[in-house]
Protein backbone atom coordinates (compact mmCIF):
# COMPACT_ATOMS: atom_id res chain seq x y z
CA UNK A 1 0.00 0.00 0.00
CA UNK A 2 1.44 3.46 -1.06
CA UNK A 3 1.46 5.79 1.82
CA UNK A 4 -0.65 9.55 0.82
CA UNK A 5 1.56 12.25 0.13
CA UNK A 6 2.05 14.61 3.17
CA UNK A 7 1.75 17.63 0.68
CA UNK A 8 -2.33 16.72 0.83
CA UNK A 9 -2.19 17.66 3.83
CA UNK A 10 -0.01 21.31 3.89
CA UNK A 11 -2.32 24.19 4.62
CA UNK A 12 -0.72 26.72 1.91
CA UNK A 13 -1.39 30.11 1.96
CA UNK A 14 -1.38 32.67 -0.84
CA UNK A 15 0.72 35.86 -0.48
CA UNK A 16 1.52 38.45 -2.57
CA UNK A 17 5.12 37.79 -2.69
CA UNK A 18 3.98 34.29 -3.76
CA UNK A 19 2.00 35.35 -6.68
CA UNK A 20 4.59 37.76 -8.00
CA UNK A 21 6.93 34.97 -7.95
CA UNK A 22 4.92 32.64 -10.00
CA UNK A 23 3.88 35.74 -12.11
CA UNK A 24 7.73 36.42 -12.80
CA UNK A 25 8.50 32.55 -13.41
CA UNK A 26 5.96 32.25 -16.12
CA UNK A 27 7.09 35.35 -17.95
CA UNK A 28 9.43 34.06 -20.10
CA UNK A 29 6.95 30.84 -21.15
CA UNK A 30 4.19 33.67 -21.87
CA UNK A 31 6.08 35.14 -24.87
CA UNK A 32 4.89 31.80 -26.62
CA UNK A 33 1.19 32.77 -25.86
CA UNK A 34 1.51 35.66 -28.02
CA UNK A 35 1.67 33.57 -31.31
CA UNK A 36 -1.55 31.65 -30.44
CA UNK A 37 -3.01 34.94 -29.43
CA UNK A 38 -1.70 36.56 -32.88
CA UNK A 39 -3.44 33.38 -34.78
CA UNK A 40 -6.47 33.57 -33.04
CA UNK A 41 -7.70 37.03 -33.70
CA UNK A 42 -6.30 36.26 -37.12
CA UNK A 43 -8.48 33.45 -37.61
CA UNK A 44 -11.22 35.25 -35.97
CA UNK A 45 -11.32 38.11 -37.51
CA UNK A 46 -11.24 36.33 -41.01
CA UNK A 47 -14.54 34.72 -40.17
CA UNK A 48 -16.16 37.99 -39.81
CA UNK A 49 -15.56 38.92 -35.76
CA UNK A 50 -15.23 43.01 -35.51
CA UNK A 51 -11.71 43.46 -32.92
CA UNK A 52 -13.72 44.44 -30.28
CA UNK A 53 -15.89 41.08 -30.20
CA UNK A 54 -11.90 38.86 -30.67
CA UNK A 55 -10.69 41.33 -27.81
CA UNK A 56 -13.55 40.67 -24.91
CA UNK A 57 -13.85 37.13 -26.35
CA UNK A 58 -10.22 36.15 -25.13
CA UNK A 59 -10.41 38.46 -22.06
CA UNK A 60 -13.51 36.86 -20.47
CA UNK A 61 -12.88 33.12 -22.04
CA UNK A 62 -9.24 32.68 -22.08
CA UNK A 63 -9.60 29.69 -23.39
CA UNK A 64 -7.61 28.86 -26.64
CA UNK A 65 -8.07 25.91 -27.27
CA UNK A 66 -12.14 25.80 -26.71
CA UNK A 67 -12.28 29.62 -28.84
CA UNK A 68 -10.37 27.71 -31.80
CA UNK A 69 -12.89 24.97 -31.52
CA UNK A 70 -15.71 27.71 -31.72
CA UNK A 71 -14.17 29.12 -34.70
CA UNK A 72 -14.85 26.28 -36.35
CA UNK A 73 -18.41 26.22 -36.05
CA UNK A 74 -18.80 29.69 -36.70
CA UNK A 75 -20.62 31.51 -39.69
CA UNK A 76 -23.79 33.43 -40.53
CA UNK A 77 -25.61 30.91 -38.83
CA UNK A 78 -24.00 29.57 -35.59
CA UNK A 79 -25.23 26.06 -34.55
CA UNK A 80 -25.70 26.61 -31.14
CA UNK A 81 -26.03 22.89 -29.33
CA UNK A 82 -23.06 21.56 -31.73
CA UNK A 83 -20.90 24.97 -30.54
CA UNK A 84 -21.61 23.90 -26.45
CA UNK A 85 -20.80 20.41 -26.71
CA UNK A 86 -17.73 21.22 -29.06
CA UNK A 87 -16.36 23.67 -26.06
CA UNK A 88 -17.42 21.24 -23.31
CA UNK A 89 -15.45 18.71 -24.89
CA UNK A 90 -12.63 20.50 -25.07
CA UNK A 91 -12.35 22.07 -21.76
CA UNK A 92 -13.87 18.90 -19.92
CA UNK A 93 -10.18 18.51 -18.52
CA UNK A 94 -10.61 21.49 -16.48
CA UNK A 95 -12.93 19.57 -14.35
CA UNK A 96 -9.95 17.13 -13.37
CA UNK A 97 -7.46 19.78 -13.31
CA UNK A 98 -9.74 21.96 -10.60
CA UNK A 99 -10.27 19.05 -8.69
CA UNK A 100 -6.87 17.72 -8.32
CA UNK A 101 -5.91 20.93 -7.41
CA UNK A 102 -8.73 21.04 -4.31
CA UNK A 103 -6.43 19.66 -1.58
CA UNK A 104 -4.34 22.38 -1.31
CA UNK A 105 -7.03 25.08 -2.28
CA UNK A 106 -9.83 24.02 0.03
CA UNK A 107 -8.49 26.50 3.15
CA UNK A 108 -8.14 29.63 1.12
CA UNK A 109 -10.99 32.27 0.42
CA UNK A 110 -14.04 31.29 -1.89
CA UNK A 111 -12.57 34.92 -4.11
CA UNK A 112 -8.78 33.57 -4.35
CA UNK A 113 -10.21 30.64 -5.50
CA UNK A 114 -12.24 31.12 -8.01
CA UNK A 115 -9.97 33.56 -9.06
CA UNK A 116 -7.17 31.22 -9.46
CA UNK A 117 -9.49 28.86 -11.40
CA UNK A 118 -10.40 31.82 -13.67
CA UNK A 119 -7.17 31.95 -15.15
CA UNK A 120 -5.90 28.33 -14.44
CA UNK A 121 -4.64 26.73 -17.70
CA UNK A 122 -2.35 23.86 -18.78
CA UNK A 123 1.20 25.10 -18.09
CA UNK A 124 0.38 26.77 -14.96
CA UNK A 125 -1.42 23.52 -13.80
CA UNK A 126 1.63 21.48 -14.76
CA UNK A 127 3.89 23.61 -13.07
CA UNK A 128 1.86 23.96 -9.83
CA UNK A 129 1.23 20.45 -9.46
CA UNK A 130 4.94 19.69 -9.62
CA UNK A 131 5.50 22.16 -7.31
CA UNK A 132 3.05 20.63 -4.69
CA UNK A 133 4.65 17.13 -5.31
CA UNK A 134 7.88 18.64 -3.79
CA UNK A 135 6.10 19.76 -0.82
CA UNK A 136 6.37 23.60 -2.55
CA UNK A 137 3.29 25.74 -2.89
CA UNK A 138 2.04 25.96 -6.16
CA UNK A 139 -0.94 28.72 -5.49
CA UNK A 140 1.40 31.08 -7.00
CA UNK A 141 1.85 29.66 -10.17
CA UNK A 142 -1.87 29.43 -10.53
CA UNK A 143 -2.75 32.83 -9.76
CA UNK A 144 0.58 35.01 -10.85
CA UNK A 145 1.20 32.43 -13.43
CA UNK A 146 -1.95 32.62 -15.04
CA UNK A 147 -2.36 36.37 -14.82
CA UNK A 148 1.03 36.39 -16.85
CA UNK A 149 -0.10 33.98 -19.34
CA UNK A 150 -3.84 36.28 -19.55
CA UNK A 151 -1.92 39.29 -20.25
CA UNK A 152 0.24 38.01 -22.71
CA UNK A 153 -2.64 36.13 -24.64
CA UNK A 154 -4.79 39.59 -24.52
CA UNK A 155 -1.50 41.41 -25.87
CA UNK A 156 -1.42 38.88 -28.76
CA UNK A 157 -4.62 39.44 -29.72
CA UNK A 158 -4.02 42.76 -30.11
CA UNK A 159 -0.74 42.82 -32.02
CA UNK A 160 -2.48 39.49 -34.26
CA UNK A 161 -4.89 41.93 -35.50
CA UNK A 162 -2.28 45.09 -36.25
CA UNK A 163 0.43 42.54 -37.82
CA UNK A 164 -1.62 39.04 -38.22
CA UNK A 165 -0.55 38.73 -41.69
CA UNK A 166 3.06 37.93 -40.73
CA UNK A 167 1.81 35.16 -38.84
CA UNK A 168 -1.05 33.72 -40.09
CA UNK A 169 0.78 29.96 -40.44
CA UNK A 170 2.64 29.36 -37.52
CA UNK A 171 2.26 25.68 -37.88
CA UNK A 172 4.86 25.80 -40.65
CA UNK A 173 7.53 27.24 -37.91
CA UNK A 174 6.39 24.53 -35.24
CA UNK A 175 4.81 26.99 -33.01
CA UNK A 176 1.39 25.22 -32.38
CA UNK A 177 3.43 22.27 -30.92
CA UNK A 178 5.89 24.59 -28.41
CA UNK A 179 2.96 24.00 -25.62
CA UNK A 180 2.37 20.35 -26.29
CA UNK A 181 6.15 19.52 -26.07
CA UNK A 182 5.90 21.78 -23.04
CA UNK A 183 3.12 19.56 -21.41
CA UNK A 184 5.14 16.48 -21.97
CA UNK A 185 7.95 17.63 -20.20
CA UNK A 186 6.68 18.26 -17.16
CA UNK A 187 5.09 14.90 -17.01
CA UNK A 188 8.20 12.87 -18.31
CA UNK A 189 10.00 14.75 -15.65
CA UNK A 190 8.07 13.64 -13.17
CA UNK A 191 8.74 9.98 -10.68
CA UNK A 192 6.92 7.52 -12.88
CA UNK A 193 6.00 4.19 -11.67
CA UNK A 194 4.70 0.78 -13.38
CA UNK A 195 1.04 1.74 -12.34
CA UNK A 196 1.28 5.52 -13.77
CA UNK A 197 2.98 4.28 -17.14
CA UNK A 198 -0.16 2.36 -17.32
CA UNK A 199 -2.89 4.89 -16.43
CA UNK A 200 -0.63 7.11 -19.23
CA UNK A 201 -1.09 4.66 -21.66
CA UNK A 202 -4.57 3.88 -21.03
CA UNK A 203 -5.83 7.35 -21.48
CA UNK A 204 -3.30 8.08 -24.98
CA UNK A 205 -5.00 4.74 -25.94
CA UNK A 206 -8.26 5.27 -25.53
CA UNK A 207 -7.69 9.47 -26.97
CA UNK A 208 -6.43 8.00 -29.96
CA UNK A 209 -9.54 5.60 -30.77
CA UNK A 210 -11.76 8.56 -30.05
CA UNK A 211 -9.57 11.13 -32.65
CA UNK A 212 -9.41 8.06 -34.91
CA UNK A 213 -13.81 7.14 -34.74
CA UNK A 214 -15.75 9.58 -33.16
CA UNK A 215 -17.10 12.70 -33.36
CA UNK A 216 -14.11 16.44 -33.53
CA UNK A 217 -12.89 16.92 -30.14
CA UNK A 218 -14.90 13.81 -28.16
CA UNK A 219 -11.06 12.27 -28.11
CA UNK A 220 -10.59 15.38 -25.08
CA UNK A 221 -13.34 13.75 -22.72
CA UNK A 222 -12.71 10.09 -23.39
CA UNK A 223 -8.87 10.41 -22.75
CA UNK A 224 -9.59 12.03 -19.45
CA UNK A 225 -12.61 9.90 -18.75
CA UNK A 226 -9.97 6.62 -19.41
CA UNK A 227 -7.14 8.25 -17.15
CA UNK A 228 -9.67 9.31 -14.39
CA UNK A 229 -11.43 5.80 -14.03
CA UNK A 230 -7.71 3.59 -14.35
CA UNK A 231 -6.25 6.55 -11.36
CA UNK A 232 -9.75 5.54 -9.19
CA UNK A 233 -8.97 1.97 -9.37
CA UNK A 234 -5.24 2.66 -8.49
CA UNK A 235 -6.30 4.73 -5.69
CA UNK A 236 -8.75 1.52 -4.50
CA UNK A 237 -6.07 -1.13 -4.99
CA UNK A 238 -3.56 1.52 -2.72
Amino acid sequence: MQSVPQTLATPFHLTRDEVWTGFKQLVPLSFFIIIFGAAFSLTASQKGLDSSSILLMSAAVFAGASQFGALDLWGAQVPLIPLILTVTAINARHLLMGASLYPWMKSLPVKQRYSMLAVMNDVNWALSMRAFSQGQSGLGLVLGGGIAMWLFWVAGNGLGLVFGQLIDQPQEFGLDMVMGCFLMAMAFSAKVNTRLALIWTGAAAASWIAYTYLPNNSHVIVGAAVGGFLGLLRIKKS
